[in-house]
C-alpha cells in the first residue's frame, strides 16, 4: 500500500534516531484496519461514526474517510471542541452529560456543530431541555440503553425511558437512542461476538420502538464496540456503528480473536538500558509513563504482561514478554522456558500495548511508520502526527 497522500515523507530519519520512548503508528496497518470494518459498515448498511477517543488526532482520522470530516463520536468535550476547530461538525458526545458542562455544549452548537449528547436521567433530561430554551436552539441527545450491565444506561422497559423520551420531545431535543456493548471484551469466541453483537442490536431496536410507540419520534439508532462491530450479521433498525479500538487494534483484542497480532498498527520504542542477569531481566527506558498500567490481557488465556516484544522492523522476539513497570522502568523477561535474549544496552525495541487507547493516551503524538517501506536501521519515520487536546 503507499502512503496516503497528506503525509509528508520525511525519511531522512528512522526509528533509531528520536529519543526514545515513543510512540509508533504503522500507517499501512491502519488504513488496513480501517477498510476492513469500513467495508463491513457497507454490506451491513449503516453509517459507520468512529469513536476518536482512542487516537485523539486529526491525520488519524482522516484516514477514516478520504481525508474528509466524517462523524466522529468522542470522550470529552475538549475532544468535541479540537475536532470542531478541525473542520468536524458532525460530533456524539457518548458520556452521560454532566449539566455543569452545558454551556460548552451550546457554545458549539452556536459554532454549527451538531453535537448530540447522551444521558439516563430524569435530572439530566430537564436540565438539557431548560438549557434548550434558554439558548433558543435544540440540543439534541441520546438516552444511553444498557444492553449487558457493562456501565450506564435504562434497560428498553424500563419506565423512566419514556419519560426521559417525553421530556426531550417536548424541548425538540430527542434525537434517538444509544448503547454499547461493554462486556464484549470479555466474548472469547465468534459465537459469543455475534451473540453480543444480536444482543446489542435488540436491546438498542427495542427501546427506539418502544420510545415510538409513545408517540416520540426519533432518528437515529447506534450500536457499536470493536468486538461487536465486527462480529455484528445484521444491523437491521440500527442507523449507525461506532467504534474506536480497530483503528490500531491491541493485545486484548488479538487475545479474543477480534484481529491478529500482525494487525497492531501502535506499538513504542523503549531502549535497552540494563541488565540483571540473576533475576532473568532486561531493562528498558519505557515503564507505565509509556505503556500505560492497563493489564487487559491478564483475565485473558494468555497472559501478556505489559506487552509483547518485537525488534525495530516489528518481528516478535520468541518468549519476550515486558512483565514488570514502573514509572519509567520496564522489566523484560522470558517466559515459557524461552532463552532470554542478547540484547546489548542500547538496543532498541518495540512494545505493543494491551490496550491501544491507554497506551496512546501516555503520549503527545505519533511517529509514523509505513512497514512496507524500511532501511537497514529500522523503518523510516514519514511523519510526525500530533494529538489533540482531549485529556
Amino acid at each position: 500500500m503507499n502512503a496516503p497522500a497528506h503525509i509528508s515523507l520525511t525519511t531522512d530519519q528512522t526509528l533509531s534516531d528520536p529519543d526514545t520512548p515513543f510512540a509508533v503508528v504503522d500507517v499501512h496497518k491502519a488504513q488496513r484496519n480501517i477498510e476492513r470494518l469500513k467495508a463491513r459498515a457497507d454490506r451491513l448498511g449503516v453509517t459507520l461514526r468512529p469513536h476518536v477517543k482512542t487516537a485523539k488526532s486529526l491525520d488519524v482520522a482522516a484516514l477514516m474517510h478520504s481525508g474528509t470530516p466524517c462523524p466522529v463520536t468522542v470522550s470529552t468535550l475538549a475532544e468535541a471542541e479540537a475536532f470542531a476547530d478541525g473542520g468536524y461538525t458532525d460530533i456524539t458526545y457518548a458520556v452521560g452529560i454532566d449539566p455543569h458542562k452545558l454551556p460548552r455544549v451550546i457554545a458549539l452548537l452556536n459554532r454549527g456543530v451538531r453535537l448530540r449528547l447522551l444521558l439516563d436521567s430524569t435530572e439530566q433530561a430537564v436540565s438539557i431541555a431548560e438549557a434548550s430554551r434558554r439558548a433558543g436552539l435544540p440540543v439534541p441527545t441520546q438516552i444511553e440503553i444498557d444492553c449487558d450491565g457493562h456501565r450506564g444506561g435504562l434497560k428498553p422497559d424500563d419506565p423512566t425511558l419514556t419519560e426521559i423520551g417525553r421530556i426531550l420531545h417536548e424541548a425538540d431535543c430527542l434525537d434517538g437512542v444509544l448503547t454499547h456493548a461493554g462486556e464484549s471484551y470479555f466474548a472469547y469466541t465468534p459465537d459469543e461476538q455475534r451473540l453480543a453483537a444480536k444482543n446489542e442490536r435488540d436491546t438498542a431496536v427495542a427501546a427506539a420502538e418502544r420510545l415510538r410507540a409513545a408517540g416520540l419520534p426519533l432518528d437515529t439508532v447506534s450500536v457499536g464496540s470493536t468486538p461487536t462491530a465486527h462480529a455484528a450479521e445484521n444491523l437491521t433498525g440500527v442507523t449507525e456503528l461506532r467504534a474506536g479500538n480497530y483503528v490500531f487494534f491491541d493485545l486484548v483484542m488479538a487475545g479474543i480473536g477480534v484481529c491478529r497480532i500482525e494487525d497492531l498498527a501502535l506499538s513504542v520504542v523503549t531502549t535497552v538500558i540494563g541488565h540483571r542477569p540473576e533475576q532473568g531481566w532486561i531493562i528498558t527506558d519505557g515503564g507505565w509513563m509509556a505503556m500505560s498500567r492497563d493489564r487487559g490481557t491478564a483475565a485473558q488465556a494468555q497472559d501478556q504482561g505489559y506487552g509483547l516484544v518485537t525488534d525495530l522492523h516489528g518481528t516478535l522476539i520468541p518468549g519476550l514478554i515486558m512483565s514488570a513497570a514502573s514509572q519509567e522502568h520496564g522489566t523484560l523477561t522470558a517466559r515459557d522456558g524461552a532463552d532470554l535474549p542478547d540484547l546489548p544496552v542500547g538496543t532498541r525495541l518495540r512494545v505493543l500495548p494491551n490496550h491501544a487507547c491507554a497506551t496512546a493516551a501516555q503520549h503527545h503524538g505519533y511517529h509514523v511508520i509505513d512497514s512496507t517501506r524500511t532501511t537497514n536501521t529500522g523503518p523510516a519515520i514519514q511523519a510526525f502526527w500530533e494529538r489533540v487536546t482531549g485529556w
